[in-house]
Formats: C-alpha cells, structure tokens, sequence
C-alpha cells in the first residue's frame, strides 16, 4: 500500500512539473530539473534538502532576459546620457559620453565594462534612492528595445520564469545574482520574476547618509561578476547555494561555488544561446555573455546545458499570444 502510495505521489509532482514547464521541450534538460527536485523534495531520498537549505541562485542578463547587442543596464545609462545633455554640454566631446550622444555603437561597445562604468557613474548618482527608483520605473515602461521593438521586460525568458515559478513551489527560495546594478534591477525585478529585493544581489554604488535620505554617489562599491558572485553570495545570504543558473563565463565561479557544495546534491544549468531566429545565437567568441571555459567544463562534469533553439518551445512571453 506504501509502494502505491508513493507512486502515486510522484507520478502527481511529475505531472504538476510537466504543468508547470510548459514551454520546456520534453528531453533532457526539462528532465534533469524535474529528475532534481523530485530527488531533493522527497523525504525518504538520500538526497533530500531541509527546506531552509534550499537555495537557488540566478544570473539574470542572459539568464532570465536578453542581453544583446548591449546589457540593457547599458541603454539606461545611455538614455539618462542624453536626458542629461543639457547640464553637461562637455559631454559632446568627451568619450564614451560622445560616441553615445551620436549613436555610434561600435565606438560605445569598443568601451567595454570600463566605459560602461564611466556612463554608470556619470548618469546613475547624485539622486536620491526614491528619486532614481522613479527614473527606472519610468524607463523600464516606456522604453523599447533597438530591434525588437517591444519594452525590455517583454524579452525576459517564458520557460526560466516557469521555471521560478516550479522551484518556488517546491519550497526553493530564488536569488538574482547579477553584474548588473542592484539598484538598476529592485525596482521592476520583483514584479517581473517575483523575487523580493531583498533577494536581488547585483555590483553597487557607494551612497551615503544625508538629511534623511541615503544619497548615491559616483563612487563603485562592488562589482558582483566573475569570482564577486561567491562573494556576494556568502554575504548577503551566508550558505552555499544547492542551484545555480547562468548564461556565461562570468556566471562560472558561481556555479562552481555551488557545484563545491559537498553536503547536498546541486543542480548547475547554462542557457545555452543557440537560436539567432527568435533570439540570437552565441557562445565562444561573444563581445556580450561569452559563454567558453564554462561550456567546455559544465560538458566534462554533467552540467545541465540548455539548447535554447531545441528545448523551448518559446522564448518570450508574448509569443504565447501569437
């Protein structure tokens, strides 16, 4: 009678997984996900995790949205260049300041990180917290993204937002672990993937204490990429992490860093961006998300590699409409 029981249990949470990742493709990265957390979230496996215990951490560009030609962050900042203009007409002939005001891509991409962070600096302080907040909010509804021409929280990914939405129900608490700027993804983050802010970690500005308000200034903090993720993971959650999702090398170390946790069995997922139709296609050789060292070693150690062309259905929310 336990048997069946059990059985009955299992086939009901294979069934409510299939519900849940509809826009996954039956094979085998849908059925790694579903193989691991039925393995973790059974009491009576060895491999079961304490709910406490279970910890699952997200890269988000590239990783729960699009990232290309440029991180989003990057047309923020190059939009706040220009609403900006009137005060600093130095810009114009001041790089990257000036290639952005002229539209030259090629010369603002040709900046790497280091201009992006110029632009960062220049465009994201001197307000106070609630101020910038409202510039986000506001931008993040009314902007649109260069060539798909829909707002940027429309290119964030259907099958990873379903897969949130699984591991929350079975009782995973989901981080955001981003290079990205903190205060940049608070505002909108949590409505979009329903992560509360205090479960967003991502690179900060230096800000200060000042009449009642806690005031940005162009000073950089933190820059949570690369081997900063593992870091700012021990400090704001304090625990190795059983899952962890990215796109790309800089995702690497934190997904090591969880593949080291010896006292559970983990879970390591790369959305492999294979599909230059309905997204874009990339890996070794990317100017943004290169995605090299990471392939090679998640193949050698088993690794769940996502082939986004192959194993969704969709990319974007709003093709479920269509």
């Amino acid at each position: 009678m336990f048997r069946i029981l059990l059985s009955l249990i299992l086939l009901l949470s294979l069934s409510q997984a299939q519900e849940n990742l509809v826009s996954w493709n039956d094979g085998k990265s849908k059925s790694n996900i579903i193989s691991y957390v039925n393995a973790v979230t059974d009491v009576n496996s060895s491999d079961f995790i304490p709910v406490v215990d279970r910890i699952a951490v997200f890269d988000n560009d590239g990783t729960l949205w699009s990232e290309r030609p440029v991180y989003f962050q990057f047309y923020f900042a190059m939009d706040r260049v220009k609403a900006l203009l009137p005060q600093h007409p130095e810009w114009k002939s001041t790089q990257p300041f000036k290639a952005v005001i002229e539209g030259n891509m090629k010369e603002v991409i040709k900046g790497g990180k280091k201009g992006l962070l110029e632009l960062i600096m220049a465009t994201h302080t001197g307000m106070s917290d609630e101020e910038f907040d409202a510039i986000v909010i506001d931008w993040i509804k009314t902007a649109k993204h260069p060539t798909k021409n829909v707002p940027y929280t429309d290119l964030v990914f259907q099958p990873m937002l379903e897969l949130l939405e699984y591991l929350r129900a079975n009782d995973f608490k989901t981080f955001i672990v981003s290079g990205g700027g903190i205060d940049f993804m608070r505002p909108w983050a949590s409505e979009v993937y329903g992560i509360p802010t205090n479960q967003i970690i991502g690179s900060t500005l230096s800000v200060k204490y000042e009449n009642g308000k806690i005031i940005r200034v162009p000073n950089s903090n933190t820059i949570n990429d690369k081997e900063g993720k593992p870091v700012g993971i021990h400090y704001h959650i304090g625990k190795r992490p059983v899952a962890a999702f990215g796109n790309s090398d800089g995702d690497f170390a934190m997904m090591e860093y969880t593949e080291g946790n010896k006292k559970y069995k983990t879970l390591q997922l790369y959305v492999h961006h294979t599909d230059d139709k309905r997204e874009w296609a990339y890996d070794r050789k990317s100017h943004i998300g290169k995605l090299d060292k990471g392939l090679d070693y998640g193949k050698e150690h088993n690794w769940t590699i996502v082939d986004m062309k192959n194993e969704w259905k969709v990319i974007y929310p709003f093709e479920l409409k269509k």
